[in-house]
C-alpha cells in the first residue's frame, strides 16, 4: 500500500487528502502534507523501534492520527492489528498477545490502562505520543522511500482479528497484494475517482471501512473528511457534502426511524406530501409508473436529500444484510443505496450493486477478479487475490477454511440472481425444527426489525416444533404505543406483548407456515457491546443470546 499512498501523492499533491475536524471548522491536509506527515509518523515508530514485520497494535478511537500511523505502518513494512477501543481487557489482552505485538498505539491513557507485558505507547495528546514525536522525525525522504520500495505485494499489512460470533477471535492475515489488488478492481466496478469526497464514520478498526474508507480514497486520490461522531454527523453531512458514504444498515435504519418519527408528529400538508412521496417513490422501486413523483421529489425529495448535503451519489452498505424495505425508504426521496458484500477474510471487497444496475436484495456482482461459485449445500465460495493467505498461527483453521483449489468458504449461504449474489443466512444459523424444516432466520429477523418498534430480533427454533423470537423493542415507541407509563418493565405488559404480536402477525403473512413466529418475549434490556450481545461490528452474538436467555428460550419452546 505504500507504492499506492507515493503515487497518489505524487498525482494530486496540491489536492486535499483529508478535511480534518478542528474545534468548530476544518483543516484541509493537502496530499504533499499527508505524504510528509506519514513520513513523520514513520519516523517517530521507527525511533520507539518499529522494524518491517513487527506487528503494530492501534487501539484508539478514530482520528486523523489513526490513519498516519496506518500508513506510516504500510511504508515501513510493519503490520498493524487494529482493535476496537469498545473491546473489553480481556479481548484486548488477548490479542495483543496472540498477534506478537511489538508495540501498542493507545488513543488515551484509559486504554492504555488495558494492555500489560507490551510497550505502549500514546498516538496523540503529549510531546512523548507519537503525534508529538512525529514532528521531529530523523528519517530522511530516501530512507522513508526506500522502505516503500522494499515491501513487496506478498508482504503482510495487517492481521484482522474477527469480530468473534462464533469462538474466540482469529486473526485474518491480509497482504499489501489484496488491498492494492482490491483498490484497482473497485475503481473498475463501480464510478469513483479523485473527484469524490468520502464521509467516514464507521471503526477504522473495521475491516470495511479501513479497505473502502481509508485505503481506497487514498489510493483513488479522493478527499476523505473525518466526522467528529454520530452525535454530529447530521451537520457534517450539510457542511462536508460528501458524494460517498459508508455505512451499516443500523445507521440507515435508525437514521430511516428518526425521520418516520419526527414526521409523525407533523400535521396537515407536510405530513400528506411525505406520505405521498413515500408511495410514488415505492411505484418507482417497483419498476411501476409514478405520475406525481416528479413534483413530490422536488417538494420533498430534494429537501431530504439537502439534509445530506446534496451531492450524495451513493450510500455504500455493507457489514450486514440490508432490509430491501429500507432500500426502498431511501430511494423514494432520491437517495441510492448500494449494498455490497465482504468478509474480513477476503479484505472486505468481494461483490457490489453498480449505480447503473442496482439489484435491491442482493449484495451485486462480483468485482472484477473476484470469483464466486454456491457449493452443493448452498455455501457461498470465494477464491481470488483479495482472500487472506491464512489465519495467524492456525494452520488447522486456515485448511478448512481455505481448500486446495483456494476457495475460501464463506459460511453465508447464498445464490446467483442475474450475475448477482443474494446472501440468504449463515450457514451455521440454519434452524432445523423438529420436523425436519430448514428455516433461514436473518430474512426473518429483517423484516420484524422494520418494524418501528423493534430494534432487534433473534429468531430461534432448533429442534421445536416452529419458530419462536426474543424481542428487544423500540422502548420509546413501544410505550407509546401501548399506553405505557415511561419506565415501566414491557416484558410483563399485556398492552405492550398485544402491540408486538399484532406486528408479529403481519410480518408472518408473508412467511411460509413453518417460518411463521409462533411464540415470542419481550426483552427489557437493550443489547449492547458492553454487556456481551453485540459484537463491535454490533452484530448479534447468536451463542450468548442463547446462553443468557436459556430460561426465557426454554419457556417458548414448551409454548
Amino acid at each position: 500500500m505504500g507504492e499506492a499512498l507515493r503515487r497518489s501523492c505524487a498525482r494530486h499533491a496540491g489536492k486535499p487528502a483529508m478535511l480534518i475536524p478542528e474545534g468548530s471548522s476544518r483543516r484541509a491536509l493537502s496530499y504533499a502534507e499527508f505524504y510528509e506527515r506519514v513520513r513523520g509518523y514513520a519516523g517517530a515508530l521507527g525511533g520507539l523501534g518499529v522494524r518491517r514485520g513487527d506487528r503494530v497494535v492501534i487501539h484508539s478511537e478514530n482520528c486523523a492520527e489513526w490513519a498516519f500511523a496506518d500508513w506510516a505502518c504500510q511504508t515501513l513494512g510493519a503490520i498493524v492489528t487494529p482493535i476496537y477501543p469498545t473491546l473489553p481487557a480481556d479481548q484486548v489482552q488477548y490479542i495483543v498477545a496472540d498477534c506478537g505485538a511489538k508495540l501498542v498505539l493507545s488513543g488515551s491513557s484509559e486504554l492504555a490502562g488495558r494492555v500489560s507485558g507490551v510497550s505502549v505507547a500514546l498516538l496523540t495528546g503529549s510531546s512523548d505520543s507519537v503525534a508529538g514525536r512525529a514532528t521531529g522525525s530523523g528519517l530522511s525522504l530516501e530512507e522513508f522511500e526506500a522502505g516503500i520500495s522494499a515491501t513487496g505485494p506478498e508482504d503482510v499489512a495487517t492481521i484482522v482479528y474477527t469480530s468473534g460470533t462464533t469462538g474466540t477471535p482469529k486473526g485474518a492475515v491480509l497482504t499489501h497484494g489484496g488491498f492494492t489488488f482490491l483498490c484497482e478492481a473497485v475503481r473498475h466496478s463501480i464510478p469513483i475517482d479523485e473527484t469524490d469526497t468520502f464521509l467516514s464514520f464507521l471503526p477504522m478498526s473495521h475491516i470495511f471501512e479501513r479497505m473502502a474508507g481509508q485505503f481506497l480514497p487514498i489510493a483513488l486520490g479522493s478527499t476523505i473528511a473525518y466526522s467528529k461522531g454520530l452525535a454530529s454527523l447530521a451537520r457534517e453531512m450539510v457542511e462536508v457534502r460528501p458524494t460517498v458514504m459508508l455505512c451499516v444498515p443500523r445507521f440507515l435504519e435508525a437514521t430511516q426511524g428518526r425521520i418516520l418519527d419526527a414526521m409523525r408528529k407533523e400535521s396537515g400538508l407536510k405530513r400528506f406530501l411525505f406520505e405521498a412521496t413515500l408511495r410514488a417513490g415505492s411505484r418507482r422501486f417497483h419498476g411501476q409508473a409514478s405520475m406525481f413523483y416528479g413534483l413530490l421529489d422536488s417538494l420533498v425529495g430534494a429537501k431530504v436529500r439537502a439534509r445530506t448535503g446534496g451531492r450524495i451519489r451513493f450510500f455504500v452498505s455493507g457489514g450486514a444484510a440490508l432490509p430491501e424495505a429500507v432500500e426502498e425508504f431511501y430511494f423514494s426521496f432520491g437517495l441510492l443505496v448500494l449494498q455490497g458484500y465482504g468478509l474480513t477474510e477476503t479484505s472486505a471487497g468481494t461483490c457490489i450493486n453498480h449505480p447503473d444496475r442496482n439489484m435491491p436484495g442482493t449484495v451485486g456482482e462480483p468485482v472484477d477478479g473476484m470469483e464466486l461459485k454456491i457449493a452443493e449445500d448452498g455455501e457461498v465460495l470465494i477464491r481470488g487475490p483479495g482472500v487472506m493467505r491464512e489465519y495467524w498461527h492456525l494452520p488447522e483453521d486456515t485448511a478448512a477454511a481455505i481448500d486446495a483449489e483456494g476457495w475460501f468458504h464463506s459460511g453465508d449461504i447464498g445464490e446467483k440472481r442475474e450475475g448477482r449474489l443474494k446472501i440468504t443466512d449463515r450457514k451455521k444459523d440454519l434452524i432445523v425444527l423438529s420436523n425436519g424444516k430448514n428455516v433461514a432466520p436473518q430474512p426473518i429477523e429483517g423484516k420484524l426489525r422494520a418494524s418501528r418498534l423493534i430494534a432487534e430480533a433473534v429468531v430461534l427454533g432448533d429442534r421445536m416444533d416452529g419458530c419462536v423470537a426474543l424481542i428487544v423493542p423500540e422502548f420509546e415507541a413501544l410505550r407509546q404505543a401501548a399506553g405505557m407509563a415511561e419506565s415501566e418493565p414491557v416484558s410483563g405488559s399485556e398492552a405492550a406483548w398485544a402491540v408486538v404480536k399484532a406486528e408479529i402477525d403481519r410480518v408472518n403473512k408473508g412467511l411460509a407456515n413453518f417460518e411463521a413466529v409462533k411464540r415470542f418475549a419481550l426483552l427489557d434490556a437493550g443489547f449492547s457491546v458492553d454487556t456481551g450481545e453485540l459484537t463491535p461490528t454490533l452484530k448479534v452474538k447468536r451463542k450468548v443470546v442463547s446462553e443468557k436467555y436459556a430460561d426465557v428460550i426454554r419457556k417458548l419452546a414448551e409454548g
